[in-house]
């Protein structure tokens, strides 16, 4: 099964863009090639919902930030190796030989740059495989034994003979392009999976250790549990962790807290753990164990939908509605509400956030974080429900100043500083002049 995450939790989470400069997969975009690129790609499209092809992952990604080996390889002239073996060879070796000096035969002649471009090509493939054999010595991991075992192959005994070089005689540079682009072609592709593999490997795990993440531990989905002692988002440097857990008989976190207290940025923090940890990536919290879940929705950033004549208000009813049918079908999702039903008054917000908290937090096998304003929904759900934790992210005044220590607290705040700010910027002294 797929991991569900659909285009507005991705966005409301910053979790792709290549080229989005706060994105999380900008955070570990280090890759040296184009293939391992791809990899990437498919690694942040596609999480993973097996907790043993979770934990394996993750596994490599902490053998390789222990090792801290350093990727041979850059994108430009890796290129050449790409491109040369991504062409076929000829057929049998007296082709190859024939070809090869006819290409030599028309570069004297008629300036023609295919001999240079083969013999580039070639001598580029040839240095990439012995760095390729340099890298893996010191390394002992499954992940390299099939790139490991293709180069002691005696057909490549040669290679140490041609280190260094950069110009092959025709003959030569004939047999060698036959043995690398025809006889070994299966193996040089597996090579090339390998060299994308461990870029990525490598680049991820370094993002890891210059950043303090740790790797969360992936628990089958029937275990139901989330937890981790340090929780923070991983593109801010210095950031307040904090502690978080839920099971199955404290499902729902429900959030308060002042406006710039930190609630959308906690939110956003787990939402991207949770995402990160069924890639089996690293995370920006300590000590996690998570049950596998199927999927998470978000609702942080809903916009209105002019074209189709949506309200901000109604924008949200359809995206409450959505996250119901996953959750109500069996799934076990992760729901992280922000501000419910905020396009609405008080009275129908207070009426809805009450209705919506009580009836999702009857699935148990679901984790839900609802931050408000509407303090008094808490007190309500308070009466109704036994499976509710109530937390929030206090206010410290100092004066008419307020600070934000972005520590997690139990209980319901009734903290309301929007006035004090308004007063602070004299806006209704800039009015009335």
């Amino acid at each position: 099964m797929s991991f569900i995450a659909d285009k507005q939790t991705l966005d409301d989470l910053g979790l792709l863009g290549r080229f989005r400069q706060h994105s999380v997969y900008s955070l570990f975009n280090r890759v040296h090639t184009a293939g391992g690129g791809r990899l990437l790609d498919e690694m942040f499209h596609q999480p993973l919902t097996d907790p043993a092809a979770i934990n394996r992952r993750s596994i490599i990604f902490r053998y390789f930030q222990a090792q801290q080996p350093t990727f041979p390889f850059r994108h430009a002239t890796f290129r050449f190796v790409e491109n040369y073996l991504g062409t076929g060879g000829a057929g049998n070796i007296a082709i190859a030989t024939a070809g090869m000096l006819r290409k030599k035969m028309m570069g004297a002649l008629l300036k023609d740059d295919q001999f240079n471009q083969l013999q580039a090509g070639l001598t580029a493939t040839i240095e990439a495989l012995l760095s390729l054999k340099d890298l893996l010595r010191p390394l002992d991991i499954a992940l390299v034994q099939p790139a490991a075992d293709i180069l002691a192959d005696k057909r490549l005994s040669w290679l140490e003979e041609e280190r260094g070089l950069k110009q092959l005689p025709v003959m030569k540079a004939a047999r060698y392009d036959h043995l690398l682009r025809n006889t070994l072609r299966r193996e040089m592709e597996t090579l090339l999976d390998i060299i994308y593999q461990l870029d990525v490997f490598i680049a991820v795990s370094t993002v890891a250790r210059e950043r303090g993440f740790s790797y969360a531990r992936a628990l089958p989905a029937e275990e139901n549990f989330f937890s981790t002692t340090a929780l923070t988002h991983p593109a801010l440097a210095d950031a307040v962790a904090n502690p978080l857990s839920l099971d199955g008989n404290a499902n729902v976190l429900f959030l308060t807290g002042a406006n710039m207290a930190g609630k959308s940025t906690l939110m956003k923090s787990f939402g991207i753990a949770v995402y990160l940890a069924h890639m089996g990536f690293p995370v920006a919290a300590q000590h996690m164990r998570f049950s596998v879940r199927d999927g998470i929705y978000s609702s942080i950033n809903v916009p209105d939908n002019l074209n189709m004549g949506y309200s901000h208000f109604y924008a949200e009813v359809l995206r409450v509605k959505k996250v119901a049918e996953d959750v109500s079908s069996g799934k076990n999702m992760i729901v992280i509400f922000d501000e419910l039903f905020k396009g609405t008054n008080v009275k129908d917000a207070y009426d809805a956030t009450l209705a919506v908290t009580a009836a999702f937090s009857k699935y148990r096998n679901c984790f839900f974080i609802i931050s408000t304003h509407i303090i008094e929904a808490g007190d309500a759900l308070k009466q109704q429900c036994d499976n509710i934790r109530f937390a929030y992210l206090p206010t410290v005044m100092e004066g008419n100043i307020p600070r934000y220590p972005y520590t997690l607290a139990e209980g319901i705040t009734s903290d309301r500083q929007g006035m004090i700010i308004i007063e602070n910027e004299r806006i209704t002294e800039l009015l009335a002049t």
